[in-house]
């Protein structure tokens, strides 16, 4: 039986959520700052870093929820700023890897030594096991909707 008093609560969540996206890409905008780098293309980096080994612009956008189309002009500047470099892709002729550059291996690893330390700071306050269970409810709130 679902209880009718849900909707409004989870409408509340997603409202949080968005308010808590606006602040996420501000703070990483201004983390990001110091190297010349925004959220946006900080996802980017992270997504092939996490993904560790190359991949091809649809794969990256599928995973971190984008268009294909917003992560290939960001992969494009981020080209042209050597952050990335592309390769040829033995499974597809047209769609090319993307891989980081030694210096976006380098930026990455400093904003991510950076984002720890924040990260540390932000939980303050909160457990562990709280934060456990806001992340278990976030991913089945997403599974729902990947659906």
């Amino acid at each position: 039986m679902n209880d009718p008093q849900k909707g409004p609560v989870f409408t509340e969540i997603v409202l949080e959520i968005f308010k808590l996206g606006g602040l996420l890409v501000s703070e990483g905008d201004h983390m990001g700052s110091e190297y010349g780098i925004t959220s946006a293309r900080w996802k980017i980096l992270g997504a092939l870093a996490l993904a560790g080994e190359p991949q091809t612009v649809p794969q990256i956008a599928r995973s971190m929820g984008l268009t294909r189309q917003a992560v290939q002009r960001l992969v494009d500047a981020m080209r042209e700023d050597d952050l990335l470099f592309f390769k040829d892709n033995p499974g597809h002729k047209r769609a090319k890897l993307v891989s980081l550059s030694e210096l976006g291996e380098t930026v990455f690893m400093k904003l991510d030594e950076k984002q720890s330390g924040w990260a540390m700071e932000c939980s303050e306050g909160i457990t562990k096991a709280e934060l456990e269970a806001t992340l278990s409810v976030l991913k089945r709130i997403s599974d729902s909707i990947d659906r």
